[in-house]
């Protein structure tokens, strides 16, 4: 390979620029050096799991690549050389761009065609246009689409916007991770959605050309296989010269953007030679992206390259082709673009206005009188959904830049951190419970249970003791207050009492009196034994009946009535 001098690279770009102004406005491609991959379905027959399974053992069940992309801070953001190289042979040259970009993650975007929406569309753009709305230093073709309609085709992620899922569709991809993580291969659809680490940039091409350092054109073919093309099987289209673009990174994880003019069959390089060209030149894992009429590359906006369409209305001339999605060398840029508002974006770095802070200028510094005597502001950002509001917090409180909450420092609390912690807490918002003995309270900030107290919590504490014993005094004459009375009263109870034990005895002098009756009738009777008791009312049925009872001689039968009638002597013989 053998480099140009800058002074040939100039006078090239100035004929290319030339060219580039007479044809830009008076004249379109014509479409006609077409290299299509598929001839009718964009992509391969086979699932994620068969190329899984299929794939060599050394590879385990992995089915793409990873590495840690370059970080490089400084300056200059990307190099780009011209190329002269004899892979055809000594009879045949290829010339073209290799571009490395230092800071991919920040500097290097996958943008669709005219910009944002425009793959929605199904709108085709010349890189040119694409770079020059976008404020590309370098940009160049990149993904397949329907020549027909204009769709895009496979998966695109543009600055972590999801602008298409293929489902699954199984084809080489080039992507990079939001940590800066390099991802080239075949992406599951699951891989493509993940939202643990997600894309930030995703673009889909057709044949792995190189991993882990090594050609791997041949177990490409075997998992994107195996539909004709237009210009013939699909070992053609790898076989056949053509212009050609490709994208992959070197040991660094500096990002390679490979652009080769040509012409389908006639110059160019056939996939096998790009290959080995990244392979000779540094690059370890690398992808191909659309070639033919479509190889394009751009340098601040003009076009550099030597484009293989013919123009219409006249053939005699070579136009640039109105392509997809295009990969663009940018200079840094901020994040958000605009510094949420609060400050300038100068050169990928957001310089904060007064009072405001953070990477993108989303952080309130608070500052007096924000900040009370008893708190430090530690907010990173303004409270509410998308920060737009201002942290309130009082006497140094922090804001929770989501809820708005304010985090107090030690010995105090409330939404505003203006009251001191309540008796028996402490600590930061006083969340910490104090554990003195006696459950006797602590010192609000430290929780200490050994230093006094303030006069002013001496205050407190004397108050709050009257008005406990108050309460507490109020709380028990309100209970006796409430509390239910008997129905009966004790000299109640009592008259009840000796009014029943006066009935008992009563009753008992009368049980004894009739139960000794006939003891006390024999004593009156003793003096008399020459009498004989007769009921009376023997006397009355004997007379009633004409004849006269026969006295008893029985032994007396005392009666309760006293009447003499009743007793009659047997030596009288009565009648």
């Amino acid at each position: 390979m053998a480099t140009v001098s800058a002074r040939c690279l100039l006078l090239l770009l100035l004929w290319l620029g030339v060219l580039h102004s007479e044809t830009q406005h008076n004249r379109v491609s014509m479409n006609d050096d077409l290299l299509l991959p598929y001839a009718k379905r964009h992509g391969s027959a086979h699932s994620h799991r068969h190329i899984r399974d299929c794939q060599s053992v050394v590879h385990g069940n992995v089915t793409y690549e990873t590495w840690p992309s370059s970080q490089h801070g400084g300056v200059p953001l990307a190099e780009s050389s011209v190329f002269v190289s004899d892979a055809r042979g000594a009879t045949q040259w290829a010339y073209g761009h290799m571009t490395t970009v230092h800071d991919p993650l920040r500097t290097l975007s996958v943008l669709e065609p005219g910009g944002p929406g425009g793959c929605g569309f199904n709108h085709r753009a010349k890189v040119a246009e694409t770079a020059e709305a976008a404020g590309c230093l370098f940009s160049q073709n990149a993904g397949f689409f329907n020549t027909s309609t204009g769709q895009c085709l496979g998966n695109i992620v543009s600055d972590g916007r999801l602008v298409r899922d293929s489902s699954g569709v199984q084809n080489a991809q080039f992507g990079i991770r939001k940590d800066g993580t390099l991802v080239l291969g075949y992406l599951s659809e699951e891989d493509v959605t993940d939202q643990g680490n997600p894309f930030v940039q995703l673009v889909s091409g057709v044949v792995w050309l190189l991993r882990k350092g090594q050609v791997y054109i041949n177990q490409s073919l075997q998992a994107e296989c195996d539909n004709t093309q237009e210009t013939g099987s699909l070992s053609k289209f790898v076989d056949v010269v053509s212009g050609r673009t490709a994208i992959g990174h070197d040991a660094d994880g500096k990002v390679v953007l490979f652009h080769v003019d040509g012409q389908t069959g006639v110059r160019g390089m056939s996939l096998w030679e790009v290959a080995n060209f990244l392979k000779k030149n540094g690059v370890v894992n690398a992808i191909n992206l659309d070639g033919g009429g479509s190889a394009t590359f751009v340098v601040n906006s003009s076009l550099a390259s030597y484009p293989s369409d013919h123009c219409k209305p006249d053939a005699r001339w070579r136009c640039a082709r109105a392509v997809s999605t295009i990969l663009c060398v940018h200079p840094r840029h901020c994040h958000p673009r605009d510094c949420s508002g609060h400050g300038e974006c100068l050169q990928g770095v957001c310089r904060c206005l007064e009072g405001w802070r953070g990477a993108g200028c989303e952080g309130l510094v608070c500052q007096p009188p924000a900040c009370g005597a008893h708190g430090v502001c530690t907010s990173e950002c303004m409270q509410g959904d998308s920060c737009n509001q201002t942290c309130a917090c009082a006497n140094g409180g922090s804001c929770d830049p989501v809820h708005g909450r304010c985090t107090c420092r030690p010995g105090f609390h409330s939404d505003l951190c203006q009251q001191e912690c309540p008796l028996g807490f402490h600590g930061a918002s006083c969340s910490e419970e104090c554990h003195c003995e006696d459950q006797c309270p602590c010192d609000p900030q430290t929780g200490s249970c050994t230093n006094p107290l303030r006069e002013a919590v001496n205050l407190t504490l004397q108050r709050a003791g009257h008005c406990l014993a108050r309460k507490m005094f109020t709380t028990w004459r309100q209970e006796e207050a409430t509390e239910i009375q008997p129905y009966l009263t004790e000299q109640t109870w009592l008259i009840i009492a000796i009014g029943l034990s006066s009935l008992l005895l009563a009753s008992l002098v009368g049980h004894l009196r009739r139960a000794f009756p006939a003891s006390a009738g024999h004593g009156r009777l003793s003096d008399r034994r020459d009498y004989s008791y007769v009921p009376l009312t023997d006397i009355n049925s004997s007379v009633t009946a004409g004849k006269v009872s026969q006295p008893r001689k029985a032994g007396v039968e005392p009666d309760d009535s006293d009447s003499q009638d009743e007793i009659w002597s047997p030596r009288s013989g009565g009648s």
